[in-house]
């Protein structure tokens, strides 16, 4: 915290937070909070093929049982597929994805097959009918549980069945809001 003798104090002897602070948007403070981490959600199409989706938006939740949660716009293709089939896949891209990233989080999958649109190799995992994409750090496989709404978005809260790890891969993240996708560098 900066010296506070230089602020405004009121009366009391208080510090004055608008003196000291600036007030901003969620969207704006994501930006002080980079880097954010950064995953593609994977999920299967009706015809068969793999949609996916880049989502900033996610956490742990649980150990025991395992358990992660993503949000979602509730107006997402993704969303729709994953509560259609209740499966659904976390990855966590390596820098090799970058820029196949960044296009994923521009484009709809309703319209437009993003694996292939973008050049994004993809591979199978044991026990799934989900691919996901060569290049992944981590990948997550699970099963909805449940989905809540929590204003413009869903939180979609899934058990976490099976993780599966490349360790040569380095994770990317979202800098600045979305300005910039990187891995951090040590």
């Amino acid at each position: 915290m900066p010296d506070v003798g230089i602020f405004l104090r009121d009366a009391s002897n208080t510090l004055l937070l608008e003196e000291y602070m600036k007030k901003l948007s969620l969207l704006d403070a994501a930006k002080f909070t980079s880097p954010n981490p950064l995953s593609l959600i994977c999920s299967r199409t009706p015809s068969g093929s793999t949609n996916i989706a880049t989502v900033s938006w996610w956490t742990y939740l649980s150990l025991e049982p395992e358990t992660i949660g993503f949000a979602m716009m509730k107006t997402s293709y993704t969303g729709e597929m994953v509560r259609n089939s209740k499966n659904v896949v976390l990855t966590i891209p390596g820098e090799a994805l970058a820029k196949q990233v960044m296009q994923c989080g521009t484009s709809t999958g309703r319209t437009k097959d993003k694996a292939k649109d973008f050049g994004i190799e993809l591979q199978s995992i044991p026990e799934c009918d989900i691919q996901i994409p060569v290049h992944s750090v981590i990948a997550m496989q699970c099963s909805l549980r449940e989905f809540v709404d929590v204003g413009d978005h869903y939180l979609y809260i899934c058990d976490v069945k099976n993780v599966y790890c490349n360790e040569e891969e380095k994770a990317l993240f979202a800098w600045k809001g979305y300005a910039k996708i990187a891995p951090v560098q040590a």
